[in-house]
């Protein structure tokens, strides 16, 4: 069983008060560049893997979703967005993507945000989203880069140059890594890039898009704490479709 952190009181707390929980997809500055790969969802029915508070499942929704299913470990984040929530169509379960099943060919698009990197066994996963999709059905997700997961130290350093470097540390040995991030000790799991893309592509998806996020210079602008984000990807965001039996 993945570890339940969003359900631990001080980090519940922190999370509530970031940007995006706040704010929902406006407060990701990575949305725009997500939007972008989405498909047309009038009618589809859509599975959302890792849905929070439910931002997302609301608002693809409210771009003619036919059914949209938001799944989430933690109680206090489907509480929440159950709470938020009242168009027709849309039903949160708590589940446990470490031991996800679904219904073959019951979906018309996948998506998660920032939760695969919590996922021990990454290949049982998406064998299970591809086998719940529908043929040419997409697959959006983001993850936390393994190039920002791997890092030796916290935070950046000032090299000999005066320029801010980023550590690595053991960058090709993968498994857990845990980190202090708004609570102590949570568990995450570190893969490569080659691994999480060879995973899908082994798993019978295509892979149309993919991107390593880093903001635009008027994003920066607007906020200048992104300006780090330029010196090291933070996140990786994947375009895929299902295109094997």
């Amino acid at each position: 069983m993945a570890q339940n952190i969003y359900d631990q009181a001080d980090f519940f707390i922190g999370y509530s008060r970031l940007g995006r929980s706040v704010h929902g997809l406006a407060g990701a500055a990575e949305w725009p560049a997500i939007r972008a790969l989405l498909p047309d969802l009038a009618g589809k029915r859509i599975v959302d893997l890792g849905c929070g508070f439910g931002w997302f499942v609301r608002w693809a929704k409210e771009q003619g979703a036919g059914e949209v299913l938001g799944l989430d470990l933690s109680e206090k984040m489907i509480a929440r967005a159950r709470a938020e929530t009242t168009a027709p169509g849309v039903d949160y379960r708590i589940a446990d993507l470490e031991q996800l099943e679904l219904p073959a060919a019951s979906f018309d698009f996948a998506y998660s945000s920032l939760a695969f990197h919590y996922i021990e066994d990454f290949g049982r996963l998406v064998r299970t989203v591809h086998r719940a999709l529908v043929p040419g059905a997409g697959f959006v997700f983001t993850v936390e880069h393994p190039i920002y997961m791997a890092p030796s130290r916290p935070g950046w350093s000032i090299g000999a140059d005066g320029q801010r470097t980023w550590p690595i540390d053991r960058y090709a040995v993968e498994g857990l890594r845990t980190t202090d991030w708004l609570a102590k000790g949570v568990v995450k799991q570190h893969r490569t890039l080659g691994t999480t893309v060879n995973t899908l592509i082994g798993s019978g998806f295509s892979i149309r898009h993919l991107q390593e996020w880093a903001p635009t210079p008027q994003q920066v602008a607007e906020v200048p704490d992104l300006a780090q984000e330029r010196d090291r990807p933070m996140i990786l965001i994947v375009s895929a479709e299902r295109t094997s039996p």
